[in-house]
């Protein structure tokens, strides 16, 4: 158990990772305090477990010291439960965590005492190979059942998001044990086991999952204020204004017809606030309900234009207020100037993806000079983002002046 120059880039590059990890970490502004303690807290116990490795493989080499190769042994055995701890902190950082450190201090507790009492391990002063001791079953034992309480909480977490980078977790306990077993069976001689080795990694894997989960918060955050931003521009005063009027005006005319606009103007409000609430996907059929109140109410106030549906797909999610905004922008600056303005909302089965169309009859614009004035079509702008963010799909827009406007949807199969 020698080391060559051979070994010395992977020592410098685990250091360099560390210490650049380190220095990342208190730079980041996006981690929790907390967070932010507990990962230089790994990293810190990382690089005195390097430190371990190395100070206990000279030792070993030079067959001196054995009272402090015991310590040294006693500390590296002592601290890998802890890692595994921190790690569950890192996954679930609330809730009790009592249990967890009660298996790990008495892990330390025994360890620790093993160069008194040779309890857990003994090393022999012939050869300084540490013999097994008959609680030498400890640390895999604690161990294991750390590894799996982080396995558990790991699929939990994956199981309530479904998101990609859960997997990160995942992966970090693979090569955990996959450098257990490489320590045990592999008969290589290197200054630092794998095990070290795989918990540098896994604490650089950890670091890359907390800064994903809170991009991830940083999005919800956005398309939070992008549905708060879109519902105003939905509700706009002088269409309250104008279909309260409306209402007023019926009550005078048909009675009825004026209690159904009312309750149908009342459910229209009411899905829009709550859509303020709704940070996931809701069912296109409950999008589709919502964009048919808003459109009697607009074709009860302009005869001449009519809303159209050919619905032949209903089994997908999609973000809230996304086909509504769009019908309204072709009824406000499509087709309410037409003689016989039609709006259709189409949606349709593909092979890999479902397909919403918004299509109109009415006056158009130029694609070019819409890119320059963005501002005039935050509707569109809005619903896209959204659409892109939150389940992957895409939005394709045509338009020709004088000949009217189609927006497609394509939401992706396995977005849903």
């Amino acid at each position: 158990m020698t080391m060559d120059l051979g070994q010395l880039p992977v020592l410098f590059s685990l250091f360099i990772l560390l210490f650049g990890l380190g220095f990342t970490v208190v730079a980041d502004p996006y981690i929790r305090r907390k967070q932010r303690y507990i990962m230089l807290t790994i990293l810190a116990l990382c690089l005195s477990l390097i430190v371990q490795n190395l100070w206990e493989n000279h030792l070993f080499i030079s067959h001196t010291h054995l009272a402090l190769k015991n310590v040294l042994s006693a500390y590296g055995y002592s601290i890998r439960p802890v890692f595994l701890v921190l790690f569950l902190y890192i996954i679930k950082p609330n809730g009790k965590k009592w249990l967890w450190w009660m298996l790990a201090g008495i892990n330390a507790a025994l360890y620790c005492s093993s160069p008194f009492t040779n309890l857990c391990f003994e090393i022999r002063e012939t050869d300084y190979f540490s013999q097994r001791g008959p609680l030498w079953f400890i640390c895999p034992v604690i161990s294991a059942i750390l590894l799996a309480q982080l396995l558990l909480q790991t699929f939990i977490c994956y199981r309530s998001m479904r998101k990609k980078e859960y997997l990160i977790p995942f992966f970090v306990v693979l090569i955990i044990l996959t450098a257990i077993i490489l320590d045990y069976m592999a008969r290589i001689e290197q200054p630092v086991s794998f095990l070290t080795i795989a918990i540098a990694a896994g604490s650089v894997l950890y670091y890359i999952w907390l800064h994903l989960q809170y991009v991830r918060e940083h999005e919800r955050g956005l398309v939070a204020e992008q549905r708060i931003q879109i519902m105003m521009t939905q509700i706009q005063p002088h269409f309250l204004f104008n279909t309260l009027n409306t209402i007023r005006a019926l009550y005078a005319k048909d009675p009825p017809l004026a209690d159904r606009t009312l309750e149908s103007f009342s459910m229209y409000l009411r899905q829009n606030l709550e859509s303020l609430s709704r940070s996931d996907l809701v069912p296109v059929t409950k999008e589709l309900e919502h964009t048919k109140l808003y459109a009697e109410i607009e074709v009860l106030r302009f005869p001449n234009i009519s809303v159209e549906y050919q619905i032949q797909d209903t089994g997908f999610e999609i973000p809230a207020l996304t086909i509504q905004p769009l019908v309204e922008n072709a009824i406000r600056h499509g087709v309410r100037s037409k003689k016989n303005g039609l709006v259709m909302v189409s949606t349709v089965r593909e092979t890999d993806a479902h397909r919403i169309t918004v299509q109109d009859n009415g006056i158009g614009f130029d694609l070019k000079q819409m890119e320059s004035t963005e501002e005039s079509h935050i509707g569109i702008n809005n619903v896209k983002e959204r659409l892109e963010q939150m389940c992957g799909g895409k939005m394709i827009l045509q338009s020709e002046p004088g000949k009217g406007t189609m927006i497609t949807m394509l939401i992706p199969e396995e977005e849903r």
